[in-house]
């Protein structure tokens, strides 16, 4: 079972098409007896998280625990013995059957789902602008981008330009110089990372779990970070820290 895959958004109008964010989660496919990955590989879903999902009708969607927090996800997704999937949410945006995307979207809200199950929220595209203006607030907020389907579309079992993802991140790396101490929720810990790139110092505080806050990668360490876009005096817009950069 091969789900529909997304190409990358190519600058066409998106006037009409539904928008939502990006989420950087796992692919899971959920096909009425269990959950698998978009490879056709089973996941060793603990009971709880399986109990209330429905068994008429096969499921498309991620498993995600928040912004920022995909590393973290996969090391608990892959965990074969007594797996910990507490915090992981199934957001779904589809489901595999007949009909227009509007109309699988619509059967979608029709089911009874478990607490942890949760519908992605759709918005209709009024322009391009619109579009940009969305993709800004989820970048501003720490998400990854936005995606991008037609109304009308069916489902198809592959790579299709039915679904595009708007997603115009880079990937650099840093040398960590210092720290921003923490405040609110992150007091006593740090709250970013003061790092120098490409002779300037930038501040990388969206992407850090609370684990990374407390025990932080250390003073001349290299990390990979991805952004947005340099501004015109080379600044990165929108940096997000990945992981520490290990050669080793």
């Amino acid at each position: 079972m091969k789900p529909m895959l997304a190409k990358k958004y190519d600058g066409q109008d998106p006037t009409g098409w539904l928008m939502s964010e990006k989420l950087d989660g796992v692919r899971a496919i959920w096909t009425g007896e269990k959950l698998i990955s978009r490879t056709g590989k089973p996941f060793c879903a603990p009971a709880w998280f399986v109990e209330g999902l429905p068994k008429d009708v096969v499921l498309d969607g991620e498993l995600w625990e928040g912004r920022g927090l995909f590393q973290q996800t996969c090391g608990k997704v892959r965990t074969k013995n007594n797996p910990n999937w507490d915090g992981i949410r199934y957001i779904l945006f589809d489901c595999i059957a007949a009909g227009t995307f509007t109309a699988r979207y619509k059967k979608l809200y029709q089911l009874e789902l478990p607490e942890h199950a949760e519908m992605l929220r759709q918005i209709v595209c009024s322009s391009k602008k619109h579009m940009l203006d969305l993709e800004r607030q989820i970048l501003n907020e720490g998400g990854e981008g936005i995606m991008l389907k037609r109304a009308l579309s069916l489902y198809q079992y592959k790579r299709s330009g039915d679904i595009l993802k708007v997603k115009r991140f880079q990937t650099d790396e840093a040398i960590v110089d210092g720290y921003e101490a923490g405040q609110g929720r992150h007091e006593g810990r740090i709250g970013a990372l003061l790092c120098k790139f490409r002779n300037k110092m930038i501040s990388i505080g969206t992407g850090l779990t609370d684990s990374e806050r407390e025990n932080p990668p250390e003073k001349g360490d290299l990390i990979t970070f991805r952004y947005f876009e340099l501004t015109e005096s080379g600044m990165p817009r929108f940096p997000v820290f990945v992981a520490p950069r290990d050669y080793e």
